[in-house]
């Protein structure tokens, strides 16, 4: 075996040799003072260096007589993956989503991080996302603070990874190509700044400053909060850093609320408070505008609920489920859907470019819902194919995400007609305005115990729900809006019915 590596390193020294009588030489390295040799690549002993130059590229070859060594490059080498730092992006989070909120981080500056491991958690105008990590490395940077507004594509974060998942990069550098990992180390050049925490960026964005002039004063060069203070008094952005601490500084770095209406500084002073509109919100502001400006017309009815009533009560009261609560609305859910069987023009959508009425094949009611983060109306899917049971169930599925901030796009896409239960808050009825490009949208009054006369004159007690039915009259009239309603309506003052028919 000893004597084929001999073989083996002459004849590649030999065809070495051969090669290097065509090349013009350029330079030679002065022999270095001798150490103990080390084998290198394919079993040459240690060389000193002569540089050769051929059709525009350059090489390094291990010439008899030294200990140096060197590199081979060229203009032949298109791609080297190399360990460094790698941006992490906000990916596209659905179709039409141009950008998002960050509502949270799940990991910090210098945290080891997995594969598909949760980073952090955006709100779009449809959803709240986990965005998951694509490497295994170590956070290095962190760009954006939560309530930042994240354009899709832009770099959330900056990653330190291995050398394997670093994206391959060219280079037309005919002098040779120097890629060393030490290049991965945190600094102002790798990381588009000086290293700071995103709470003392943000405070530097305030100040209109940026954090690559501050020279920092913590471990490595980093930017403390002291320093973008000190920075804005010499540039006479404030007069004194002491003073600047108390109120909105302070809440950034100890998480300390401050009332949000009284000034400190001017007692019984009230000052105005701009609150940004975000996520739902300013989907609703969007949904809204265009929806007012559909001719709306709106029919309201009052419905008998007693048997609604009864019915509900002889549920929860047979009810074997220890999770499930039954409600009204179940009930109410699938007594519409029934209704809807019978005039699927008011399950339909409008597309006003083709003027075309589309009859939307599932019923997918939506239930609008108000939350912490705004309203939302998720839609349970296909209502016709579920029993009153199923309907709970997924009710209240929907509820606990929308409380939880968690829906999916799926879960608010899609609806056919809407829910509104503003009963359940307080009020007789609203006037809804219909969610596009749906045609219809119910509002339900609570239920209250109101006096009535019989034939006779006699004055009984009677459980009455108020409704109010706003409707697109570009599709529906008022004929088709009340017989439907009529319809709707049997179903709820009469459950037998309901049972009679339902599939």
């Amino acid at each position: 075996m000893m004597i084929g590596r001999l073989i083996f390193q002459r004849r590649s020294l030999t065809s070495v040799c051969r090669y290097l009588s065509q090349c013009t030489p350029l330079a030679s390295s002065p022999p270095p003072p001798a150490v103990k040799p080390e084998p290198l690549f394919l079993g040459f002993s240690p060389f000193s260096t002569i540089s050769f130059q051929r059709h525009n590229s350059s090489f390094s070859f291990n010439i008899p007589g030294a200990v140096d060594r060197r590199c081979f490059s060229s203009q032949a080498v298109a791609e080297i993956p190399t360990g460094g730092i790698v941006d992490v992006p906000l990916a596209q989070t659905g179709e039409g989503i141009a950008e998002c909120e960050l509502l949270k981080w799940f990991v910090s500056e210098g945290d080891e991080v997995e594969e598909f491991q949760p980073l952090c958690e955006v709100q779009s105008d449809k959803a709240t996302i986990e965005i998951t990590s694509r490497y295994k490395g170590k956070v290095a940077q962190i760009l954006y603070v939560p309530g930042d507004i994240v354009k899709v594509g832009e770099t959330l974060l900056k990653m330190v990874v291995q050398e394997s998942q670093v994206p391959t990069m060219t280079s037309n550098n005919s002098a040779g190509i120097s890629m060393r990992s030490e290049d991965s180390k945190m600094n102002k050049d790798s990381t588009g700044g000086g290293l700071s925490t995103p709470a003392v960026r943000n405070l530097a964005k305030q100040y209109g400053v940026s954090i690559s002039e501050i020279q920092g004063s913590g471990k490595d060069g980093r930017v403390l909060k002291e320093d973008v203070l000190k920075y804005a008094v010499q540039k006479g952005i404030v007069k004194d850093a002491s003073n600047t601490t108390s109120s909105s500084v302070e809440e950034q770095f100890q998480g300390e609320e401050s009332h949000p209406y009284l000034s400190a500084e001017a007692p019984g002073h009230y000052d105005d408070v701009k609150i940004p509109l975000r996520g739902f919100q300013r989907t609703m502001v969007k949904t809204m505008s265009m929806a007012a400006k559909v001719p709306h017309f709106h029919y309201v009815e009052e419905i008998n609920c007693d048997s609604l009533v009864g019915l509900k009560t002889s549920f929860q009261t047979n009810n074997t489920e220890p999770g499930v609560k039954y409600t009204f609305l179940p009930l109410l859910i699938k007594a519409l859907s029934m209704a809807l069987s019978k005039y699927p023009m008011i399950n339909s959508c409008f597309n006003e470019e083709s003027l075309e009425v589309v009859l939307k094949g599932s019923h997918n009611i939506g239930i609008a819902m108000a939350t912490p983060y705004g309203l939302v109306v998720p839609n349970i899917k296909n209502v016709q194919s579920l029993s009153i049971f199923e309907i709970t169930k997924e009710l209240s599925r929907l509820q606990q995400l929308a409380l939880d901030n968690k829906l999916s796009p799926v879960d608010i896409s899609g609806g056919t007609i809407s829910l509104s239960n503003i009963g359940a808050i307080g009020g007789k009825y609203g006037a809804p305005i219909i969610n596009l490009p749906e045609v219809a949208i119910i509002a339900i009054g609570r239920i209250q115990k109101v006096p009535q006369f019989d034939d006779e004159g006699n004055v009984y007690p009677v459980s009455i729900m108020t409704v109010n039915i706003g409707a697109d009259h570009r599709v529906l009239d008022g004929a088709t809006v009340a017989r439907f309603c009529n319809e709707w309506k049997q179903f709820i003052e009469k459950p037998e019915l309901l049972m009679l028919h339902m599939k």
